[in-house]
């Protein structure tokens, strides 16, 4: 790859979305990352490294490809691009991946034709792209934020949680690709269930601004999209278990799964990843735990 002085250098972070209760309405950046350079080109030209390289595809079908040429188009200044990815975000697991490498396209681009659109509407691409902006604004603006999607207009908020606590992740060996995990959810959910949701999702945001840990294990529980998803994800309720009883405030699955997320206390995050790398392999699963904090910045320039 022809990197000219011009080039831009992108770091991305990943992202943990639905946090239990909030679909598709909440994610948090945490200090994960993919790194993304690119640099104007006269063709298509990608290279992909690191995490699930085989899996992604190395040309122009490439989600940070297309969405630097999505910016491009917006701009109507046709370009092709250069574009070299490290990928330090595991695919198909839950963390954003895909939105990483979205908002790494978007970022980098935008940056690279001397910003020429805004962040909002950076945000509207790479949401258009991915097909629902939690993982996508997370990425892009760091820390925790909720979104209300009403047709193409998304209204979001950002904050950073003011809790004393770590973040802890299992990442299990196998994979969930998000097109499976979606198909598995229910067209219709009992009403009860939805309340509950919607209550949850009001006391989760209230504790991460607040910093009321106490109320994490009843503000992370989920009836919308957990239950359905237990098929795919081997573990999953053993796990969120595990991590409870070995001192995290809440757990989760994190996004459309597999790995699990547990809010924890910082002396007790250890403890926390152990146990439940332990229930995944009395679950038949091979994990790794790792200790995360929450990404501030979103998607920066190196």
């Amino acid at each position: 790859m022809n990197r000219g002085r011009m080039a831009i250098r992108v770091r991305v972070p990943a992202s943990v979305a639905n946090f239990g209760p909030a679909f598709d309405a909440l994610a948090v950046a945490v200090a994960l990352h993919s790194v993304f350079t690119v640099d104007a080109a006269t063709r298509p030209v990608v290279e992909v490294e690191g995490e699930g390289s085989r899996l992604v595809p190395s040309d122009a079908r490439n989600l940070a490809y297309r969405a630097a040429a999505a910016v491009a188009e917006r701009t109507g200044r046709p370009q092709a691009f250069a574009i070299h990815c490290h990928n330090g975000i595991p695919p198909s697991r839950g963390l954003g991946s895909s939105a990483a490498a979205i908002v790494g396209g978007v970022f980098a681009a935008n940056t690279l034709l001397g910003e020429p659109l805004p962040p909002a509407a950076l945000l509207e691409i790479a949401a258009d792209i991915e097909g629902h902006p939690d993982n996508v604004a997370a990425a892009l603006f760091g820390g925790a934020v909720v979104l209300a999607r009403d047709g193409a207009q998304t209204a979001w908020t950002r904050f950073l949680p003011a809790w004393d606590a770590d973040i802890v992740l299992a990442i299990p060996d196998y994979t969930v690709p998000t097109e499976h995990a979606r198909r598995v959810l229910a067209d219709r959910v009992p009403r009860r269930d939805a309340v509950t949701n919607v209550g949850r999702t009001g006391l989760l945001v209230a504790a991460m601004l607040t910093g009321r840990l106490d109320v994490l294990e009843t503000a992370m529980a989920d009836a919308l999209h957990q239950p359905y998803r237990a098929t795919l994800n081997p573990g999953m309720m053993e796990v969120i278990t595990a991590a409870r009883r070995a001192g995290a405030f809440g757990s989760a699955l994190s996004g459309s799964g597999p790995t699990i997320v547990a809010v924890c206390p910082p002396q007790k995050a250890d403890a926390v990843g152990a146990a439940m790398v332990r229930a995944f392999a009395d679950a038949g699963q091979s994990a790794r735990s790792v200790r995360v904090d929450v990404d501030r910045y979103g998607a920066a320039v190196m």
